[in-house]
């Protein structure tokens, strides 16, 4: 009977002895990771180039290797290292990294189901939630999106069960660019309309096999003007939005024609997924 219970007891007696020991291996650990990380990073922050931030990247790995052989020797120490108590420990463990895994996991079937669907694809410029930018690598957890700054951002692929994914050209080398003006309501506006139009047939960076379009809409402040029209290469719609302006506004303004004075209460709506604006709210 008393076999019985030792066999089934998961903890050992903590003694002085045990607490000595775990208060050992807490002291180590701590000076272990510390040290790690003084010596890791004054090392990388003298060196240059790809070795810097390799020896960087050291610094969790090493963290990480001094907790798991802390835990191998403490546990044994807290731990009857029998059987039973080992199944019953490492179900507790797996359990505890499938709840905290559980995400990884839904981003990985994301995954397969954006290699199916193609949601997005490298080449593509999309939005999610605020991020703008070119798709350079679609992972099996991540899509990797490069933005205007040149930033690298990774996605979870997670995103695709509950965001809108914003695709400005899904795949293909047409993608709408829109360049916003904000004139004072007293103009003529077939003019105005026909100028701009100009100002984009007028551009190195148009795609002439698609449409071009001059959306007028009247705001209590004034006139808002929109040019949409497509660049010869995605890549380019910064470049072509900035043409548009640049031009647009010098020929707006040797015509005379005055900018709207804007209200105080008015603010600038989220940039649209072609890089442009959606406009002004009221």
């Amino acid at each position: 009977m008393d076999d019985q219970k030792q066999y089934a007891k998961l903890f050992n007696d903590i003694d002085s002895q045990a607490l000595i020991s775990l208060g050992i291996i807490l002291a180590s650990v701590i000076l272990l990771t510390v040290v790690s990380q003084r010596v890791l990073n004054g090392l990388a922050n003298r060196l240059h180039g790809q070795v810097r931030f390799r020896i960087f990247a050291l610094v969790p790995l090493t963290r990480l290797v001094i907790l798991i052989v802390a835990l191998a020797i403490a546990v044994p120490i807290m731990i009857e290292p029998s059987l039973r108590n080992m199944v019953t420990l490492l179900g507790a463990i797996g359990l505890a990294i499938g709840f905290a895994l559980k995400d990884y996991v839904s981003s990985l079937i994301a995954g397969m189901v954006a290699a199916v669907e193609l949601p997005y694809r490298p080449g593509d410029w999309v939005d999610i939630e605020g991020t703008y930018g070119e798709v350079k690598h679609v992972g099996m957890r991540t899509v990797e999106i490069q933005t205007p700054d040149d930033d690298l951002v990774a996605v979870p692929h997670l995103k695709l069960w509950d965001t809108a994914i914003y695709n400005a050209n899904n795949g293909e080398t047409s993608l709408q660019c829109v360049a916003s003006f904000y004139l004072h309501p007293e103009h003529e506006a077939q003019w105005v309309r026909k100028a701009l139009r100009d100002v984009a047939l007028t551009s190195a960076y148009l795609k002439f096999d698609q449409p071009i379009i001059v959306v007028a809409e009247e705001k209590p402040w004034g006139t808002h003007y929109r040019i949409r029209a497509y660049p010869v290469d995605p890549r380019q719609q910064f470049l072509f939005i900035t043409d548009l302006t640049v031009r647009g506004k010098q020929v707006l303004s040797r015509a005379g024609i005055k900018p709207a004075l804007l209200p105080p209460d008015v603010a600038l709506e989220a940039p649209d997924v072609a890089g442009g604006r959606r406009g002004l709210r009221d």
